[in-house]
């Protein structure tokens, strides 16, 4: 099962996930797809996706679903990418908002955070507890509220050449992980941005601001896919 070209769709993994977090995703992406055990997570609110995606060896009630006549149930077993990237790669949709995978297993978590570096072809917003992250375009711009928190974090070293609208200005300056970050900044203008020389940066902002986090992806021009590597 692949979708294609759909606008916006809201994927929910297993991990720790509030419901708070899941119908923040759902006003704005009303399609729903379960990751494996994320398909717990939808029983237990009332909800009901569309189709459960994975090795579904988290899935509770597995034969309960599969008798769901309005629920597509697909097994994907193989071993070279994680549920969500397989989910990522049948689901071609415009914007994913993903609840589910920040919370629980510290492992899980980062592998979702790979899954977005090895896609800066593709709009994909994890939505956690507290804050939203995406991986940043090339050049960013946002909307936001002065006082905001506003955290970049380099998965891979990238440099960020010009930044406006920071209380701490980064331009320019070499981030990389074990040697600067660009953690715990602050939204001093109505209008922020950033250009990055490479994809590789995170972006993370508060989960109130999970609007604006989208419209600034959809306003900037997407980079080249990369080849999606091993989980």
């Amino acid at each position: 099962m692949t979708v294609k070209k759909e606008p916006w769709i809201t994927l929910v993994g297993g991990g720790s996930a509030s419901r708070g977090a899941y119908r923040a995703a759902r006003r704005l992406a009303p399609r729903v797809f379960a990751v494996d055990g994320g398909a717990n997570h939808l029983k237990a609110w009332g909800e009901r996706p569309e189709a459960i995606l994975g090795d579904l060896d988290s899935v509770r009630d597995l034969d309960w679903w599969s008798s769901q006549k309005d629920v597509y149930v697909l097994k994907t077993p193989d071993q070279e990418t994680t549920d969500f990237e397989k989910a990522l790669d049948r689901l071609q949709a415009e914007v994913v908002l993903a609840v589910g995978f920040l919370g629980g297993r510290l492992d899980h978590a980062l592998a979702a955070l790979h899954a977005l570096a090895a896609r800066p072809g593709r709009r994909i917003l994890l939505i956690g507890a507290q804050e939203v992250v995406f991986l940043a375009p090339p050049l960013w711009r946002a909307r936001l509220k002065p006082g905001d928190r506003l955290s970049i974090w380099p998965i891979r070293p990238v440099t960020v050449s010009r930044s406006r609208g920071l209380r701490w200005p980064l331009d320019p300056l070499r981030l990389e992980a074990g040697l600067k970050i660009g953690s715990s900044n602050e939204v001093s203008e109505p209008e922020v941005s950033a250009a990055f020389d490479a994809s590789g940066a995170l972006i993370l902002l508060p989960r109130a601001r999970l609007e604006a986090a989208v419209a600034s992806l959809l306003a900037a021009p997407v980079p080249p896919e990369a080849s999606p590597g091993r989980a």
